[in-house]
């Protein structure tokens, strides 16, 4: 295999005197020796770059889905390229208001929003909430009659769209959990009764059709059939949700930001939508912007079958193999551009037989028991997906630019395994 092609690696990236990788003017290998390993470092300039075009292609006030990777300094580098928040949970809640970002900044989602998740939101003020089902309606009603604020609000519709995606991700479909299905006529019920409530204020319409999603055409698909409530209610805001592929593999490509965006204003032009029309971007603003280093343990030769090479994280640091069959690239950095002529199977400590990190990985034939190990494009859903299983410390987090590395998640000690145990 020929080296990792720089398109997989942050924007920033370049190959160091010695051949080594450099993102954000700092060498990756010195970042492992300061800041240990399993590490996550980020590509600053990069985020802030997508968040930016993200802002160009639908308008200020598009949502970055906080699902994909949130501490409290990603919350508010977002918040200052002009974005609002996705949060889903009242956890996601807390950590953004924690990082100062104004209740009306932020967008709450989920498909089962708790009494007190709804109570806390409406308190603050929030921006929109995101309504999922009956019973979700049933607890604004109570918590408006309780003297809460009237919330403004927009329907989540289930299109009945089958986005080409793993079924894990899958959300447009009729048989789902989320939203209120058109093809049912839940859909309509749900769009009469919040249009007549005094309790909320219908504002507008969501739909998402999944994750990684590389087709246009899924998303136009779901602007059609929403096109004919909108011609009924005449409301003021669309959203499209997220679920934009990114590419993960040697070979794979995917639309940019900006090109989605243009879609979809074309397909509701072609529908005669004239909302204002946003989104929730995640995976496509933090995904290429991250990269993970690892550090190998043991090299296991297996003649004839394969060769296992062990880092020191694994499925409690990056799941989606283990829950999507995804598919990663692997490389040292001490050699980026190398040829990459050695098969391996990279795996994780746990103890797992499904524990692995890269099916089949390709490393310069020169690897030994130490090198650092690199996975790129982990920048979504590894640090927010991630676990201690095993009671494995979840990892440091590091935003790098113009040459220095600031830590904005420290790594977790063993005495936080143990605080909130009780004797």
């Amino acid at each position: 295999m020929n080296p990792i092609p720089p398109y997989l690696l942050p924007d920033t990236s370049e190959v160091g005197p010695e051949g080594q990788l450099l993102i954000g003017g700092c060498d990756t290998l010195s970042l492992a020796a300061e800041f240990g390993t399993p590490l996550f470092v980020y590509d600053e300039v990069h985020l802030r770059s997508r968040c930016r075009e993200a802002v160009d292609a639908f308008g200020p006030g598009v949502n970055y889905a906080t699902k994909a990777f949130l501490c409290r300094a990603m919350a508010r580098l977002a918040v200052e390229e002009g974005m609002n928040l996705d949060v889903s949970t009242g956890g996601e809640y807390h950590v953004a208001r924690s990082a100062g970002v104004p209740p009306d900044r932020l967008v709450l989602h989920g498909n089962n929003k708790s009494l007190d998740e709804l109570r806390l939101a409406m308190a603050d003020g929030v921006g929109r909430i995101v309504v999922d089902s009956f019973d979700e309606i049933d607890r604004i009603e109570a918590l408006v009659a309780d003297g809460l604020p009237v919330p403004s609000v927009l329907v989540r519709i289930t299109p009945g769209v089958e986005a080409h995606t793993h079924e894990f991700v899958q959300t447009g479909q009729d048989d789902s959990k989320f939203g209120f299905g058109v093809a049912s006529g839940a859909a309509a019920e749900a769009l009469e009764r919040l249009s007549s409530s005094p309790t909320v204020e219908l504002v507008g319409m969501h739909a998402h059709v999944g994750s990684q999603v590389f087709e246009a055409r899924f998303f136009e698909l779901a602007v059609e059939v929403l096109a004919q409530f909108f011609a009924d209610y005449e409301l003021p805001e669309l959203s499209v949700g997220g679920g934009l592929g990114v590419a993960y593999m040697d070979g794979e490509e995917a639309p940019t930001i900006e090109q989605w965006g243009a879609s979809i204003r074309r397909a509701c032009a072609a529908a005669g939508v004239r909302a204002w029309v946003t989104a929730e971007p995640g995976r496509s603003i933090v995904a290429a912007a991250g990269v993970t280093l690892y550090t190998v343990g043991t090299v296991k030769e297996l003649p004839g079958i394969r060769t296992y090479v062990s880092v020191d994280g694994g499925m409690s640091d990056n799941p989606r193999p283990v829950l999507y069959d995804s598919g990663y690239e692997t490389f040292m950095p001490r050699a980026v551009v190398a040829d990459r002529d050695r098969v391996v199977r990279v795996v994780g400590k746990h103890c797992e037989s499904g524990d692995l990190l890269v099916r089949e990985g390709y490393v310069p034939s020169d690897l030994v028991v130490g090198d650092i190990l690199c996975t790129p494009v982990t920048g979504a859903y590894g640090h927010s997906m991630g676990s201690n299983y095993n009671k494995i410390l979840r990892p440091a987090v590091v935003f790098v630019r113009d040459g220095e590395a600031r830590l904005v998640v420290r790594r977790e000690t063993f005495d936080d395994l143990l605080a909130t145990d009780l004797d």
